[in-house]
């Protein structure tokens, strides 16, 4: 059955895109968090191993929430590695010691990465493309990720 919500299918198209590669953003970084949780060593490894538990388990919200967002608006989700890959604007895996520091420098530039895509998404989903309401979902899911941001840039000073 076609989602009729008053946004033209062309723009729903072109909103989906956006929304499966902050999907594979979302699925790449989650990973690399469980990794960050796994492997994560040093002598404040019990305090990072819980730190980085925070975060995988807000990025699993994340994940769902923004592929439901786009079953809303009438388009399937990727749902593999082969397309996360493909899609992603993330690294898989950066060289980096296995320590605190190392993991959050990583971590730390890949919600950067994901805050910039979105935010170059808010005003097209809304003024382009006549979404506004993925326009409002992802400033939402950018306020999650700066806070994420926030709490890694904060161990470094």
């Amino acid at each position: 059955m076609q989602t009729t919500i008053g946004i033209t299918q062309k723009n729903t198209d072109a909103v989906s895109i956006q929304l499966a590669k902050l999907l594979a953003d979302e699925v790449i970084l989650y990973i690399k968090t469980r990794n960050a949780h796994w492997n994560v060593t040093g002598n404040n490894f019990h305090a990072l191993h819980l730190f980085f538990e925070e975060h995988y388990k807000q990025l699993d919200e994340l994940v769902d929430s923004v592929a439901e967002r786009m079953r809303k608006i009438g388009h399937y989700a990727p749902a593999t590695m082969k397309m996360y890959l493909e899609l992603t604007h993330l690294t898989e895996y950066r060289e980096r010691s296995n320590d605190g520091q190392g993991f959050m420098k990583d971590l730390l530039a890949d919600h950067e990465s994901i805050i910039e895509f979105i935010r170059g998404n808010i005003v097209p989903f809304a003024e382009e493309f006549k979404d506004y309401g993925s326009s409002d979902f992802i400033t939402g899911v950018m306020e999650k990720h700066e806070e994420m941001a926030w709490m890694l840039r904060s161990y470094f000073r």
